[in-house]
């Protein structure tokens, strides 16, 4: 099997193309391949398929064998890759996910490579059982939750994948092994859940650290950044256009009031190409 791989700020893949419909057993194929270790390394496995509804189908498979519903920072790789690879020749180009449809992106492309994306990810999910939460609201906002003896308040957002945003004093040295576990599989998620801790800096800048459901720690997280992004507006803590800082890089996210739609803005790198 013939394989790229590559990274949206250090959320790394496994790009694999070329497959006609998700291998058989590709949730152990994508916990050996993974395996930082003692194969390639990678948090997740992508495949590149065929699509009836779009130009290509993503299907992400987590590094412990679960599948994403979609994933901010694997559809920049994957619209890197088809141009890149001459697979289209178009700048925008639709790509269907599981969890969030058919979804639309504009490359920037310098010298004949993609340099950035631009991905309308969709409008956000806030109705509390539909991210899912067990909280029957219409929204889940700065609402309390404990785990443990401590003590928190999340925000719930889904864009295509479930998410719960957590401000706290300071996100670049929370101690996110801790707590990133324990709140994912918290009874109050019944699908787990990724979870970011944030720190809104000013109304255009907030930092950001991700546990992801399915993958642990990652450098980056694109539906994460959006569904912070949307939170802070929730909360009153930002204007709708913001730069979202991680611990791989910087993305921008605008939540539009004219449609009600996220849009992520943040490149996307090849590191190399190996078969297995």
């Amino acid at each position: 099997m013939n394989f790229t791989k590559m990274h949206g700020l250090g959320n790394d893949f496994i790009v694999v193309a070329g497959e006609k419909e998700l291998p058989a057993g590709a949730d152990q194929l994508a916990i050996k391949l993974c395996n930082r270790f003692f194969s390639i390394g990678a948090d997740g496995v992508v495949f590149i398929l065929p699509s009836e509804k779009a130009d290509f189908q993503m299907r992400i498979i987590n590094s412990d064998g679960s599948e994403a519903e979609q994933c901010g920072n694997a559809i920049r790789c994957v619209s890197k890759y088809v141009y890149d690879h001459k697979l289209i020749d178009a700048t925008e180009i639709t790509i269907e996910t599981i969890g969030a449809g058919v979804q639309k992106v504009q490359v920037q492309v310098q010298d004949g490579k993609v340099v950035t994306a631009r991905v309308d990810m969709g409008a956000p999910i806030l109705q509390g059982l539909q991210v899912p939460t067990t909280v029957d609201a219409n929204e889940v906002i700065d609402y309390p939750i404990e785990v443990e003896g401590q003590a928190f308040r999340f925000t719930a957002v889904s864009m295509g994948n479930p998410h719960c945003v957590i401000y706290v004093e300071d996100a670049v040295h929370f101690d996110l092994a801790t707590w990133g576990p324990k709140l994912e599989a918290h009874p109050m998620f019944p699908r787990k859940i990724n979870v970011e801790f944030a720190t809104v800096r000013s109304r255009t800048f907030t930092d950001m650290r991700v546990w992801e459901r399915g993958a642990g720690p990652t450098l980056a997280c694109g539906t994460g950044a959006c569904a912070t992004l949307v939170s802070s507006v929730l909360n009153g803590l930002s204007d709708r256009e913001a730069t979202v800082s991680l611990k791989g890089g910087d993305l921008f996210i605008e939540w539009s009031e004219a449609d009600n739609r996220v849009y992520m803005t943040g490149p996307a790198e090849e590191v190399f190409t190996g078969t297995v």
